[in-house]
């Protein structure tokens, strides 16, 4: 009787259209519109390179170390060209400055910027440089030979770069965890269809099954068992889609990843069945109910204002951790960034925690319901 029922469930789960669509085809259509309006976000402060011309003197000795000393910097694309050349490349926005490089470089720029002001900062420090090894040189010609001159070419680094985190911070990956999270949460149309057809009083399903010669706790399980089932294989498409479609991030911990969309499914599922069990009242307040609490749920984790989440865990954190869509979501977000799995199995626990309590209670509710008649 159980796998009866459980396939019996699973064909006609996967033949609602409507539950189909929220489950699966929206948030498919969502990430696609996420992927076209935040892709390029993260490349806005990449750096491009200065189009810079330099007009050299006769002295090759010296051209030669000024034009190693700009190539090494790699801040600029370089021109060399004639003072001519130069001045009409700068008047047609082609560089952005010239260095006229004499006995006394100079700077020419036809606009005040952030690239004109890289350029004189660059020549100020060179000029600096040049400067102090002159002197020393002069004062102490031995210094040539004893390597104090290459400590000025060739500085030593004292200080090492360490990422404090598994990966480096983006802005966007975050969008798309919360778009998992109300995946998962969305899972609740499921869990909400389910009881719903056990309930005598809400469908002529519910009414069949009340009056069948058949354990009613192995239709409850068979049922959500089956619902779980094709919500997990609706995250799993999801996440398919999101990696290999639109290139989505989400690290290489393979296995902890399953963990929390198999956990996150579970809590959607159960959430559902909570909502039709102890909400009184047609099936359509129902899911206006589910879906509100989603959105609501959502919205705080961060899917429409990237910084609410920071906000909520910096001034309620008790708020975060009664958020089932922020705790999925920062599951994601502790097995891309974080180097320990901590602040992972924390989250995990706690929705297996709200797991408990939603099946606990809705199979209290379910089994005390009795009906007068039929």
């Amino acid at each position: 009787m159980f796998l009866h029922n459980y396939f019996y469930r699973l064909k006609c789960i996967f033949r609602d259209r409507q539950a189909m669509f929220w489950t699966l085809v929206f948030p498919i259509i969502l990430g696609s519109l996420f992927y076209l309006a935040l892709s390029n976000i993260g490349n806005i402060d990449n750096f491009e390179k200065i189009n810079l011309a330099i007009v050299l003197n006769s002295d090759e000795a010296e051209n030669t170390a000024f034009l190693e000393t700009v190539t090494e910097t790699d801040l600029f694309n370089i021109t060399e060209t004639s003072k001519d050349q130069a001045h009409e490349l700068l008047n047609d926005n082609q560089v952005d400055g010239i260095i006229l490089f004499d006995q006394n470089p100079e700077l020419s720029v036809s606009q005040s910027g952030i690239n004109q002001t890289i350029i004189k900062s660059f020549l100020d420090q060179y000029l600096q440089v040049s400067s102090t090894l002159n002197t020393i040189i002069t004062d102490n010609p031995q210094a040539l030979s004893s390597g104090l001159i290459d400590s000025f070419t060739d500085p030593t680094e004292y200080v090492t770069e360490v990422t404090p985190t598994r990966n480096n911070p983006d802005p966007v990956v975050n969008y798309f965890y919360t778009l998992i999270a109300m995946a998962c949460l969305y899972g609740g149309f499921l869990g909400l269809k389910e009881i719903t057809t056990i309930q005598a009083d809400l469908s002529t399903e519910g009414a069949r099954v009340s009056v069948a010669p058949a354990n009613k706790l192995k239709i409850f399980l068979s049922s959500i068992l089956a619902a779980t089932t094709i919500q997990m294989v609706v995250i799993a498409l999801l996440m398919c889609f999101l990696v290999f479609f639109l290139k989505v991030n989400f690290g290489d911990q393979l296995v902890y990843i399953a963990i929390t969309c198999a956990i996150g499914s579970i809590t959607g599922v159960s959430f559902g069945a909570f909502i039709a069990s102890v909400v009184k009242r047609e099936e359509g307040v129902k899911i206006g109910i589910l879906i509100g609490s989603t959105m609501a749920m959502s919205f705080l984790s961060g899917m429409m204002v990237e910084n609410i989440k920071y906000t909520i865990s910096q001034n309620m954190p008790i708020l975060s951790y009664l958020n089932p869509a922020n705790l999925i979501t920062d599951s994601f977000y502790a097995l891309y960034y974080y180097p320990d799995h901590s602040r992972f199995f924390t989250n995990i626990l706690l929705l297996c925690a709200f797991n408990i309590v939603f099946s606990t209670m809705t199979f209290f509710v379910i089994r005390r319901q009795k009906y007068a008649s039929l």
